[in-house]
């Protein structure tokens, strides 16, 4: 089944309507159609399979060929946004180093900021839209997670009161936790690295969550795609500073990296 090629403004949004109060979602989706952000689909009137999709997506997820495979002609909303911060994360790295080539730090503080807004839409639309496709297909799987880490029910739902309660504390709580165990784990060369690694963020309050973002895959293609690049190190970390002390790192980044843009 050969891929077609479309931009946002061919596909269907879905779930749309539920993201509404979410301020940042029509800048984001702005800024995707501004970039001219191509998607991959199959042919019309046909539809692949999510597994195959999500297959695809993990494994050729960057690069200047990359683009986004999808089911068919209809994209969730939140993946609008994950997609879109993908794109201005990748523009502001690479304006900042002059580098063209993806870097490991680079690409995994894309995929950290991306990741958790995830959990700041969650925060967002568990109150304001419960009936969302979002969350009531993205709550469950948290849990399920959640659980599996060995977090009783009563204290995720508990977590998710909090989520609720601060979406914007939520994110860039949670994208620390995902930038820097993924690049702690990435320096690690055997199991008991790894493990140790995994345990020193263990008290972290979304610890529980962590394994539901395919930090395996991201540690994986940045080692096997990405360069090395002292110029793009040093810009990220001096992102990665002025979102932690910023008062509220996603006006931050709206400021900075959204309007910008």
């Amino acid at each position: 089944m050969p891929l077609r090629t479309l931009m946002l403004d061919q596909l269907t949004i879905d779930d749309e309507s539920s993201f509404a109060h979410v301020g940042l979602y029509e800048h984001l989706k702005h800024s995707l159609r501004k970039a001219g952000h191509r998607f991959r689909v199959p042919g019309a009137g046909e539809q692949s399979s999510w597994d195959r999709v999500l297959f695809l997506n993990l494994t050729f997820w960057s690069g200047a060929e990359s683009a986004d495979v999808l089911c068919d002609e209809h994209i969730p909303a939140d993946v609008v946004c994950h997609v879109a911060w993908h794109h201005i994360v990748s523009r502001a790295v690479a304006r900042a180093a002059l580098a063209g080539a993806p870097s490991a730090h680079g690409l995994l503080l894309g995929e950290s900021v991306a990741s958790a807004f995830d959990l700041y839409l969650v925060g967002r639309l568990v109150d304001n839209a419960p009936d969302s496709d979002f969350i009531t297909s993205q709550v469950p799987i948290l849990a399920e997670v959640a659980e599996g880490a060995g977090l009783p029910e009563a204290a995720f739902l508990a977590l998710l009161k909090d989520v609720a309660r601060e979406p914007e504390r939520a994110f860039e709580d949670m994208r620390q936790l995902l930038f820097d165990a993924s690049v702690s784990l990435l320096s690690c060369r055997n199991v008991d690295q790894a493990q140790a690694a995994l345990q020193s963020f263990g008290a972290h309050r979304f610890a529980p969550l962590l394994h539901h973002f395919q930090v395996s895959n991201w540690i994986l293609y940045v080692r096997a795609y990405a360069a090395s690049s002292a110029a793009v190190d040093q810009a990220v970390g001096d992102f990665d500073q002025a979102l932690r002390q910023s008062p509220v790192a996603l006006t931050w980044l709206a400021e900075n990296w959204i309007e910008a843009g």
